[in-house]
């Protein structure tokens, strides 16, 4: 059987400035009209592949922009395909090898100093592998893997090596005539045969057959089986009869060569068509026809330049006018897809002939109809899709899914401005077990600072109460309907969708069941406040600095509280318990989009307090258990980090109290805590996280009226004061041995800043109603460290009805 390779030839055209060429080619009898080859622009940097064995890179790549050069301009496909992505990354092509089987090449090229394989032989003769009748095997290599070296033009993959297998029938190149389209060199099936299979023993990793014609012979289908067996990428021109007036050719269909052959290639084989440098679909390729699935496009029309004596061949005509000539045809096409294939091979060993067919089919550009189609078949080629990440990713040394772009870790407001996950690098695989270098702290979230003079004021509530003797009720309404849109008041309000619906933003019920018990329930309220008002405890009012006694650190939501309160003689035992859930500082992403909302895990706590007075001082002292079952202290680690076992916490409380006469009153409360986060996956245990929060009160009554009171207090909330996560990450990846090496990795939740809240309140009558004034000053805000202080003046009025 013999094959039959489409002949090559061109019309020459004025050479461009600047290094951009133009001209025009024969692939089939392609004639094209001469435009300027315009370069395209750089591609997006992504994520690139770990080395074997070398630690895996971060996301951020060489800057591109030194890729960009004449030589670069001047070349057709790289940029059009996005090459740069894989280039930036250090990945070139080397230690792979290009099986080209054609009609030979020009050994002594510059373009292939070095990186043309000993291996390389004529297989359909004893004449060497330099063919002075044609140049077409030379231009397809230069295509695939002309070197990077600011001359001519740039291969794909321009550091790997080509192994050509010369294949064309004696004599057949030198009947070239241009005015003939049937005419130039042909090819014994046979002798591609051989061609593949020294190619397979030559260690090629992929091999371009840029030839067409016939239905391939047994011998040629059992070579294409054996490279399939042996792990080899095969990529095939899909033939240039797109055009064709012959009954005999199928326009919208692979010729009979390339069908014939992806047909046994048990997925190892790539066909491909032509694009222009519009990504149409060239007007003489070969459509996709029923092998859409194993259909790609790649640029074959308009392809730059004719070499000559090693160098782009330039002619001056009479007017002194230079020329340069490009060619066009799926044979084109074809090295830029196997150029691709063995980019990919070199930066990810890992993957088999079948997985870089896969990947190169499913990451193509989409053309033409959506989807698969009979033109396009599975789109254009695209490198920089091809070397992102795919799939579901996750840590080298986990199987939990770790989606890139998505949140890591977000902090609760005890955490404040914590460094957190700063540049913590770990190796992540996807889909295709390939590792990338994956900077964790592109995820990292901080709490999000709760506006609290906008919240105080503008809760526009309505506070009711009723009853007396053994029950009490009450209840805060909300006036507008706007306040449950205000998710910085979960600690005192309802679930946005209850208060909406219900208008009810918190109630509680307090009642005596026995001569020495009380018993206590609130709604959309935690057990803190309860517990106090079955002690007894007094309280000053302030809008901005709130009591250390109601604060774990994080917003809550949905609480539901009881407690129970005994006297036992002149002490009190309260026994409390509630659920709710913690509601993270900042919204979530997942798979780089934002949640609608701030997520909502559940908590639990239980309690006991003791509580005293001493004459004119009152005490109580209690300890709480907290139960998360997905946070830690409020903060959120990604399940894919070890996250999402929650944490237990131990928190333990004191207050104190003076009434000094009938005109001061003096305050103390102090709360700390310790928090064990629960351990597994990557997520070490490195002990507890230590809280603390305080203030100091003092009170004067009666001050300018009376009933009227005056108060200050000094704060701190509850901020972090030590601890970190640790997590035993995946630093360095091994091809070799698929091996992971692990390093122990400190999360810090301790912020910088320290917030210290200031406020004068005063409270009295004033027009029939209620009024108050506060005075407030907060350093650094949110434990924010770089954030200006917050001061202001806030002033009040209601009035009961």
């Amino acid at each position: 059987m013999i094959s039959f390779r489409a002949p090559q030839w061109g019309m020459t055209t004025a050479l461009a400035t600047l290094g951009l060429v133009a001209g025009c080619g024969g692939g089939g009898g392609r004639v094209v009209s001469p435009t300027p080859i315009a370069s395209a622009p750089a591609p997006t940097p992504t994520p690139v592949p770990a080395p074997t064995p070398a630690p895996a890179p971060t996301p951020t790549a060489t800057p591109t922009s030194t890729f960009i050069t004449a030589e670069f301009n001047r070349s057709t496909g790289p940029a059009q395909h996005g090459a740069i992505t894989a280039w930036a990354g250090g990945t070139t092509g080397a230690g792979v090898t290009i099986g080209v089987v054609d009609s030979g090449i020009d050994s002594d090229s510059p373009e292939f100093a070095g990186r043309l394989s000993v291996a390389s032989a004529d297989v359909a003769g004893s004449r060497g592998i330099d063919n002075p009748d044609d140049d077409h095997g030379t231009n397809v290599s230069l295509i695939a893997a002309a070197a990077r070296d600011n001359t001519g033009i740039v291969g794909i993959a321009f550091g790997a090596t080509i192994a050509m297998f010369r294949a064309d029938s004696p004599g057949s190149c030198a009947t070239f005539d241009p005015a003939k389209k049937d005419s130039g060199c042909s090819f014994n099936d046979v002798a591609i045969a051989a061609g593949v299979n020294r190619a397979i023993d030559a260690g090629a990793r992929v091999i371009n057959l840029s030839l067409g014609g016939s239905p391939p012979s047994a011998a040629l289908r059992a070579a294409v089986q054996r490279a399939a067996a042996s792990g080899v990428v095969v990529v095939i021109s899909a033939g240039n009869d797109g055009d064709s007036t012959d009954a005999a050719k199928d326009p919208n269909n692979p010729d009979p060569f390339a069908a014939g052959l992806q047909l046994v290639g048990n997925g190892n084989v790539i066909i491909v068509g032509s694009v222009d440098a519009n990504n149409l679909i060239s007007t003489f390729s070969n459509r996709a026809g029923t092998f859409a699935n194993s259909y790609l496009t790649a640029r074959g029309e308009r392809v730059c330049c004719t070499y000559e004596n090693g160098v782009l061949k330039v002619t001056t005509d009479s007017t002194g006018a230079r020329f340069v000539t490009v060619f066009s045809g799926t044979s084109f096409s074809a090295p830029q897809v196997a150029g691709a294939v063995a980019l990919l091979r070199q930066a990810f060993p890992n993957l088999s002939a079948t997985q870089t067919v896969d990947l190169l089919l499913r990451t193509a550009r989409d053309a033409g109809a959506a989807g698969i189609d009979a033109t396009y078949g599975r789109g254009i080629l695209d490198i920089t899709a091809a070397f992102a990440p795919q799939g579901t990713t996750s840590l080298a040394n986990s199987t939990a899914a770790l989606p890139l772009g998505g949140s890591t870790l977000v902090t609760s407001s005890a955490m404040g401005d914590a460094r957190g996950l700063e540049a913590q690098s770990a190796v992540v695989l996807d889909s295709y077990s390939r590792a990338y270098g994956y900077d964790l702290s592109a995820g990292f979230r901080h709490a999000q600072i709760a506006p609290r003079l906008a919240s105080a004021l503008d809760a526009s509530s309505r506070n009711l109460s009723l009853g007396g003797g053994r029950l009490a009720l009450a209840f805060s309404v909300d006036a507008r309907g706007r306040t449950a849109a205000l998710p910085w008041r979960g600690q005192l309000r309802l679930s946005g969708d209850d208060a909406q619906g219900a208008r009810v933003l918190a109630a509680r019920v307090i009642a005596r069941i026995a001569p020495k018990t009380l018993l206590g329930f609130a709604m959309a309220q935690g057990p803190d406040g309860l517990v106090a008002q079955l002690q007894g405890q007094e309280r000053a009012a302030f809008l901005i600095a709130g009591s250390p006694l109601d604060d774990l650190g994080f917003t809550q939501a949905r609480q539901t509280s009881v407690a129970v309160r005994r006297e036992l003689g002149s002490w009190g035992l309260t026994a409390s318990a509630a659920t709710g859930s913690a509601l993270t500082g900042a919204p979530v992403a997942y798979n780089e989009s934002l949640a609608r909302g701030r997520e909502e895990n559940r908590t639990a706590r239980y309690g006991v307090a003791f509580d005293r007075n001493f004459g004119a001082v009152g005490t109580a002292m209690g300890a709480t258990w907290l139960r998360e079952d997905r946070t830690v202290l409020g903060a959120l680690l990604n399940p894919g980090l070890g996250g999402g076992r929650g944490a237990e916490s131990l928190v333990v409380d004191a207050a104190a109290s003076w009434r000094v006469g009938d005109a001061w009153r003096l305050g103390a409360n102090l709360r700390g805590g310790a928090t064990w986060p629960r351990a597994g996956g990557v997520l070490q245990g490195r002990g507890a996280l230590l809280s603390s929060a305080w203030s100091l009160d003092a009170t004067r009554f009666d001050l300018l009226a009376r009933g009227d009171s005056m108060s200050f207090r000094l704060s701190q909330p509850l901020r972090v004061e030590r601890g970190a996560l640790g997590l035993l990450l995946p630093v360095d990846y091994d091809y070799a041995t698929l091996g992971v090496t692990e390093a122990g990795r400190n999360v810090s939740l301790t912020p910088k800043g320290r917030e210290i809240d200031a406020e004068l309140a005063w409270r009295g009558a004033l027009m029939g109603g209620t009024a108050g004034a506060s005075l407030f000053y907060r350093r650094d805000p949110g434990h924010y460290a770089a954030l200006p202080d917050d001061k202001g003046l806030a002033m009040t009025w209601s009035r009961a009805f």
